[in-house]
């Protein structure tokens, strides 16, 4: 039996950081919703839903340092009424934004959580955890730091947080430079100290490493990618997604190619229930998970160039180009 975790990264953002009071209102609805109120995080949590699945949504909660309480209530709304989980998620783009400031003397962007010290990141986490449980949410027991800028001081702001679950490691992109686990790359799950780090899933393209995510794989790499992990005896299968995951960029439209690919996807675990047991972290049972590191997962050069030419296809399809 393979764990599935199917992970959404819920965010608000306004396309850059000139007038975002009154870009908000709708910058909130086309990043929650989608645009017209259709294919946004509701969508996504209802096909999940449909299908017996149950998703992570770690929740960025310090935009309501700028815009209140209340569109923070009504995201974790979305999900727990979903029957789906709220976790916790920092992106630190929005230290500067708020009023009053977050951090005293903290002005200007810093854009990863590993930017700042671990006093810091302990007050950002503990404000993140204040503000999510305001919102209605369970006291969150996981995190993942935005644009997965974390390090080793994290994991110990983390414990102090009292949350002893990461997913914040990803190989591909700031892993390594994390300082966890200096000299190897992680793939799976993997004890620190008190903290169980989950790392993204990542596999070899042919062309180098690319982290598992619903719109930078092809169905064909998705399904060969989980029975692979199942018959290597993997642990765990991070899938990462995003609120606005099934919309062009910018969440201005649809992309209807993303879309076919969530309900394959989840039409696809469904039946294969058997092997694959999709679900979240409030069930525990985790720390039984942790085994010696096996084969990193691969996907043959022909899936890669598949991928990137149905990757044209969809761009002039769905972006209108």
């Amino acid at each position: 039996m393979l764990n599935v975790f199917f992970t959404i990264d819920v965010e608000v953002w306004c396309d850059g950081w000139q007038d975002i009071d009154r870009k908000f209102p709708d910058s909130f609805g086309r990043y929650i919703y989608g645009p017209g109120r259709e294919y946004g995080l509701p969508f996504q949590l209802r096909v999940l839903s449909d299908h017996g699945l149950k998703g992570v949504c770690f929740v960025e909660p310090l935009f309501a340092g700028r815009f209140g309480r209340e569109p923070l209530s009504e995201i974790v709304g979305l999900i727990e009424d979903a029957g789906h989980e709220s976790q916790l998620h920092l992106h630190t783009e929005w230290v500067d934004e708020a009023r009053p400031p977050l951090l005293p003397l903290s002005t200007g962007k810093r854009r990863y959580l590993r930017d700042f010290d671990v006093t810091e990141q302990g007050r950002l986490l503990s404000l993140g955890i204040e503000w999510l449980e305001r919102a209605g949410a369970p006291r969150p027991m996981a995190f993942r730091a935005g644009n997965f800028g974390f390090n080793r001081d994290t994991l110990t702001a983390l414990e102090r947080n009292q949350i002893y679950i990461d997913s914040s490691y990803n190989a591909t992109m700031m892993g390594p430079t994390s300082g966890v686990c200096e000299g190897s790359l992680l793939d799976q799950p993997c004890q620190i100290g008190n903290v169980l780090e989950l790392p993204m899933t990542i596999y070899d393209d042919g062309r180098g490493l690319r982290h598992v995510q619903l719109t930078a794989c092809s169905w064909s790499e998705l399904e060969h990618l989980l029975w692979q992990a199942l018959k290597l005896g993997h642990q765990s299968f991070v899938i990462l997604s995003h609120s606005s995951e099934l919309l062009t960029p910018g969440a201005q439209a649809v992309d209807r190619h993303v879309v076919k690919r969530l309900r394959r996807l989840c039409l696809f675990l469904e039946r294969h229930s058997d092997n694959f047991r999709v679900h979240g972290f409030r069930n525990g049972g985790l720390s039984t998970w942790i085994t010696s590191p096996g084969p990193r997962l691969q996907s043959p050069i022909w899936r890669t160039g598949l991928r990137m030419a149905e990757q044209v296809w969809r761009r002039r399809n769905a972006w209108g180009h």
